[in-house]
């Protein structure tokens, strides 16, 4: 089991190497940077004149290296992070990005975590009740559940609830975790169910997506295991169908839906990061638009870079589970 643990690790780091490289490169394709956004502040502001602008945006350029070649800003950026564990200094927010991630990726993750769950529980569990009872109306009110969370966009939703809460039910406090009377006060059961209520739309919408993906995956694979020999061996020794279901076909069928999880976590997190910008929450979302905006690079190539270890991590995780279910995925590991 290390030996196919330290596999997966090894061959994350090349690929998280090349996506470094790719990031960087597509973040710096558009042209501007963070100088160009102060010059552009300076004359908006109107307390420069453009030749003025255009001298302060250059001393911020000579100052802060980003005249020089891209190959070099993203050497300098790589080594920092090998070296001193120093992923640079946000432009925008005038701070180690270090502290910036950790700020909003932690509330990030919260919510994914917790939006991972749920979907898993409540999809594998329709999943499981629409195979058992298929072609049946519940079936067919499941699937259409599934239907619309694979289908419509989870911002279009996001959208929708945004537009009810604040015009039909004039809720004043979007856009936040927690009311002002509980920001800075500490933990307890009154601070909890304040979060919770406003939480619950990024939570809801983000669920929902996660949730049809797994029901729909779950629902296939036991109406394949429900048909397999072994199945109507057990139905035919007079066990009762709960049991047929429950301890033969369902440990089975979760074996795919397994591995599965190394895509739906990808999805979960990036439902999270879209659902969180149309609610302008401090999580990830919100910043990595800003710091593209204004020409943050560090901030913008950081988040996607722990990003991807997130989503990497969460594929070995996945296989982890998985060889351990089924140890033929251990073993030809270990082979190969």
């Amino acid at each position: 089991m290390l030996r196919f643990l330290m596999m997966r690790i090894l061959s994350a780091i090349p690929v998280l190497f090349i996506l470094s490289i790719v990031t960087f490169v597509i973040i710096q394709a558009p042209p501007g940077d963070y100088a160009d956004f102060i010059r552009s502040q300076l004359m908006n502001q109107g307390g420069a004149s453009a030749a003025v602008a255009e001298a302060q945006a250059e001393a911020y350029r000579q100052a802060h290296g980003l005249n020089d070649p891209m190959i070099v800003q993203y050497f300098r950026w790589i080594w920092g992070i090998l070296t001193r564990f120093d992923f640079g200094h946000s432009f925008f927010y005038n701070k180690p990005v270090s502290t910036v991630v950790a700020e909003r990726l932690p509330r990030t993750l919260m919510l994914a975590l917790v939006c991972h769950i749920l979907a898993s529980l409540i999809g594998i569990t329709f999943g499981i009740i629409a195979a058992t009872r298929q072609y049946s109306w519940i079936d067919s009110a499941l699937s259409f559940v599934s239907f619309l969370g694979m289908t419509v966009p989870r911002f279009l939703i996001a959208i929708i609830i945004v537009y009810i809460l604040a015009f039909k039910l004039n809720v004043q406090e979007i856009g936040s975790f927690f009311s002002p009377q509980y920001g800075g006060a500490p933990w307890s059961w009154a601070k909890f169910v304040d979060l919770v209520k406003h939480i619950w739309p990024v939570v809801a919408i983000a669920t929902f997506g996660g949730l049809a993906y797994n029901m729909r995956v779950m629902r296939g694979n036991l109406l394949d295991t429900l048909n397999a020999q072994y199945v109507e061996t057990a139905r035919a020794k007079g066990l009762p169908e709960s049991a047929v279901v429950l301890r033969h076909a369902v440990p089975n069928a979760l074996h795919p839906l397994v591995m599965y999880q190394g895509v739906v976590l990808p999805y979960m997190l990036t439902g999270e990061i879209e659902v969180a910008i149309v609610f302008a929450l401090a999580t990830v979302g919100p910043a990595i638009v800003g710091s593209m905006a204004v020409g943050d690079v560090y901030v913008t190539a950081t988040f996607m870079l722990v990003l991807a270890t997130t989503l990497i991590i969460g594929n070995i995780i996945a296989d982890m589970l998985l060889a351990l279910l089924d140890p033929r995925v251990r073993l030809g590991g270990e082979k190969a």
